[in-house]
């Protein structure tokens, strides 16, 4: 998997070169140029959008679990990891509910929510694609863009009918494989056992008033980002109208969706934002520069989160030694010491035969075996 990773970063960079190259860096610098403070007003228009989103994860827990603060500052964190680092868009999602269980929730109901929020996220994604294919037939008519964005959304739809099936009893067995890929370290296992995990997820999607809060939330939240698109290009001097801008960003983030193994979606980014920009005349250096200028807004609300997500780990690794009795932990200790230690055959592998504890003394023990 970390190969194939690597490989497809290597594949979007050198398209991602070559697509600045063949258009000209003075020419797209000059777009992003034009722009001025308008790429100022994208990454506020960011930090708006994971705030939001911060506040749709929390609609979904029980009221009074855990507090608005938590849910926007992990949103964050969860923002920065799945954009800036090679994940696949989910690992930070796994690393904001193991964060939230440490803040005083119960690790399976932090888990759960986690599925949850991610469920309504990519349904309302769903949604979003749809009303932006409308837009594409009404506007532009039908065409190649139109036709792949449906066959797209036909491949879709049943995946994310699987993601919700598995997160149902029948799926039992596969997200305890999945927790257990994710989850091998000893604080993974804050999300409790998979009885529970699947009790919490009957219990969120059971409350109907609350997950449909978080769709109308997360399908706001997709609109919001429209502006991403709508002032950076008003800001170069295109004159563009929302509901075009709404449309180019709809498919734009459908196509970061169907390219989620490639690191921050290098190159597929930039091909459909050209694809898509190119229909309303718009030339292929401001689109370039539209997607640079998206890219400084994944920076600067990236490198932040990834900051912030330091600190919170810096900060539970000190205070977790002064939350247990000193006295149970040095018992805890002298007991460890006296464990037997497995001796490893390297970081690939899990087994090998202990280490023998004691000497034999004087071929004592081989007496007793004989």
């Amino acid at each position: 998997m970390k190969r194939l990773t690597t490989l497809a970063s290597i594949a979007g960079l050198c398209t991602v070169v070559g697509l600045f190259m063949s258009s000209g860096l003075e020419d797209v610098s000059a777009a992003v140029v034009s722009a001025g403070w308008g790429a100022a007003l994208v990454v506020l228009a960011r930090i708006v959008a994971v705030a939001w989103a911060g506040l749709g994860w929390h609609v979904v827990f029980p009221a009074g679990t855990v507090r608005l603060a938590d849910c926007v500052s992990l949103r964050f964190v969860r923002e920065g990891i799945n954009t800036l680092l090679p994940v696949a868009t989910v690992g930070g999602d796994f690393i904001g509910a193991r964060l939230l269980s440490k803040r005083g929730v119960p690790g399976a109901l932090a888990g759960a929510s986690m599925f949850v929020d991610l469920m309504t996220q990519a349904l309302t994604q769903l949604l979003f694609t749809v009303v932006g294919l409308v837009l594409l037939v009404m506007i532009c008519g039908d065409g190649p863009i139109a036709r792949t964005v449906a066959g797209g959304l036909a491949l879709a739809v049943p995946a994310l009918g699987a993601f919700y099936l598995i997160q149902r009893r029948a799926g039992h067995r596969l997200i305890q494989g999945l927790l257990s890929r994710f989850a091998s370290g000893r604080e993974w296992r804050a999300f409790g056992a998979i009885d529970q995990l699947y009790d919490s997820l009957r219990r969120l999607y059971g409350n109907h008033g609350r997950f449909a809060a978080a769709l109308v939330i997360h399908f706001a939240g997709w609109v919001i980002g429209t502006l991403e698109v709508y002032v950076c290009l008003r800001f170069m001097g295109y004159q563009i109208d929302f509901a075009q801008a709404l449309m180019i960003e709809s498919l734009a983030q459908a196509v970061r969706g169907a390219a989620f193994a490639v690191p921050g979606a290098l190159g597929a980014q930039e091909g459909g934002l050209i694809a898509l920009c190119g229909l309303f005349d718009i030339p292929v250096e401001a689109a370039l520069a539209l997607s640079l200028v998206k890219r400084f807004a994944d920076l600067g609300v990236g490198l932040p989160s990834l900051l912030l997500w330091h600190r919170i780990e810096a900060r539970q690794r000190v205070e977790a030694p002064e939350d247990g009795d000193p006295q149970a932990e040095a018992e805890t200790g002298r007991v460890a010491q006296r464990v037997l230690q497995p001796a490893t055959l390297g970081p690939f592998y899990s087994y090998a035969p202990p280490r023998m504890g004691t000497r034999l003394g004087d071929g004592e023990e081989l007496k007793k075996c004989a």
